[in-house]
């Protein structure tokens, strides 16, 4: 039988809402669902994130992930969502604004991930335009920015399709499964 981590439609009260999607603040008693869809997906994941952890899947390790979140949420350097599909309330993955930046920038850098069971059916594309119809008004954000690896047809899609426009390359921008890699960057105007 799947651990898989359910939630009641009480927990969608305070969430960003999408068509078939809700996202909201990653919450400790996530650990069981995060864990077990980001184990599933791991040789889908792992080929496009920075090299895992050794303790990756210890309940410290989650705990010391929530921490950060919240406290980069606190100090508006950063806000971060798991993602639940609305009719079974099961997590599917994630999103996150980093880098915030404030004063004449007003950004962010938007990060995601999807378990492999739910890519490709348009869960992560409503999840990100649910956040994007939010971002200007509940965190004042003026643009978004984001990249991915040239070769990653389904992310490249799924910006372009959420409004984003290409705007360069980016040499040995981030360190993916060990090995730095160029990245296609992408931008988004929301005032």
């Amino acid at each position: 039988m799947s651990s898989l981590f359910f939630f009641g439609k009480s927990d969608q009260q305070n969430a960003l809402q999408g068509e078939r999607v809700y996202l909201r603040e990653p919450e400790l008693g996530d650990f069981d669902g995060w864990a077990e869809v980001r184990q599933r997906s791991r040789a889908y994941l792992e080929k496009w994130e920075p090299t895992w952890a050794d303790d990756e899947f210890s309940r410290f390790s989650f705990r010391q992930r929530v921490r950060i979140y919240a406290q980069r949420a606190r100090d508006d350097e950063g806000h971060a969502f798991f993602i639940f599909e609305r009719q079974s309330h099961q997590l599917i993955g994630g999103v996150t604004l980093s880098h915030v930046r404030r004063g004449v920038s007003q950004s962010a850098t938007l990060g995601y991930w999807i378990g492999e069971n739910f890519a490709g059916k348009g869960l992560m594309k409503d999840a990100l335009r649910a956040l994007v119809a939010v971002a200007n008004k509940r965190f004042s954000l003026h643009r978004l920015e984001a990249a991915c690896l040239p070769h990653n047809e389904r992310s490249r899609h799924l910006l372009l399709a959420c409004g984003f426009e290409p705007e360069g390359f980016a040499k040995s921008y981030v360190k993916i499964a060990g090995k730095w890699e160029d990245h296609q960057l992408f931008g988004l105007v929301l005032s």
